[in-house]
């Protein structure tokens, strides 16, 4: 089985997306957004299977964890209640997906974070989601400013209300910031990148897993900057006077394999330990063209782990083991379906 643990909505239907800009307005105006938009179960079918139902059928994917855009989040936008709005007309879309798609599509969610505010705030949609919903785990955005980096690091103890509601339900969270509203920052080829990078980091500095042994976090993006200096982490959380990574880190965080070459999934592998690594393609996302060099979609990751040099059993554990493990909500659901 192959498990895709990174994928968004990025084709949903344009009422969707018409009425995001209809909340935006009204919110700008001082008025109400109108009434969420009738879309059928055809019009959901359309946006995926001439997109990602084909291009997973293609590759031989068998399961996605299914949220919504990353890059539409905007938590940025409007205020709280805005935020909250558009996070469960988003949450509501992927239950929808997901049940249209039993086979196919595990939802995770969106949360209703906004600048400023408690992240208690959110407590609240991801319980609806995980229990009402049945997703089995959540984006979590360090960064709901879009770029200004206004939120205190993911150690600090103004996380720590969520973070208990997380161990409580036992689901993980993606992370994953949102557009970018800072100019210095493209959103997916830097803010994204930085903002995987900068949680590892926080990580290291803090004490957040003796606090939470039992927390899990999945840093997208193939860990953004992290294994490519693999040693100037070793090295500051030596400084820093840090336990070693493997006991201070890595028993509750997990890359994907959202990394777009082969020599970029081969140092992956070569640097973190295969038990570490899910897979994930963001296909249909960030990237979305075909490598001139190769002649492949650029986000067919599924062809970059089959060609490493790697044992069997530790493909395996990458494409469905981890997944499992990590996100045991999702374990459950498989073994419900029979599988």
């Amino acid at each position: 089985m192959i498990i895709d643990c990174h994928g968004h909505y990025t084709t949903a239907p344009a009422q969707h997306d018409m009425w995001r800009q209809a909340q935006k307005e009204a919110f700008e105006a001082g008025g109400s957004p109108p009434e969420y938009p009738a879309i059928s179960d055809d019009e959901i079918r359309e946006s995926l299977e001439a997109n990602q139902l084909r291009l997973l059928a293609e590759r031989g994917t068998d399961v996605t964890i299914f949220s919504p855009r990353a890059s539409a989040m905007a938590h940025h936008v409007g205020d709280e209640q805005v935020s909250l709005a558009w996070a469960r007309v988003c949450n509501n879309l992927i239950k929808r997906v997901v049940d249209l798609y039993p086979q196919t599509y595990v939802g995770v969610c969106q949360l209703p974070q906004s600048p400023g505010v408690p992240i208690a705030g959110s407590i609240a949609e991801l319980e609806r989601c995980v229990n009402e919903l049945g997703f089995v785990g959540c984006n979590l955005n360090p960064d709901p400013s879009g770029g200004n980096w206004t939120s205190p690091p993911l150690t600090d103890k103004a996380w720590y209300p969520f973070y208990d509601k997380m161990v409580e339900l036992d689901v993980p969270a993606m992370i994953h910031v949102s557009a970018s509203c800072n100019p210095n920052f493209h959103a997916t080829g830097a803010h994204y990148l930085n903002a995987d990078t900068t949680a590892f980091m926080q990580f290291i500095q803090g004490d957040l897993f003796a606090d939470f042994p039992t927390l899990r976090f999945v840093i997208p993006h193939g860990g953004g900057a992290v294994p490519y200096h693999w040693g100037r982490y070793r090295g500051l959380a030596d400084m820093l006077k840090r336990p070693p990574l493997a006991e201070h880190v890595m028993g509750n965080v997990f890359f994907d394999t959202c990394v777009y070459h082969q020599a970029g999934i081969d140092l992956l592998f070569e640097v973190i330990d295969h038990r570490n690594i899910v897979f994930g393609s963001e296909m249909v996302g960030a990237v979305r063209g075909i490598d001139p060099q190769t002649g492949h979609y650029f986000d067919d990751t599924r062809r970059y782990v089959d060609a490493l040099d790697v044992p069997d059993e530790h493909k395996e554990a990458v494409f469905s083991g981890n997944a499992r493990r990590v996100y045991p909500r999702l374990d459950a659901i498989l073994r419900a379906q029979g599988r």
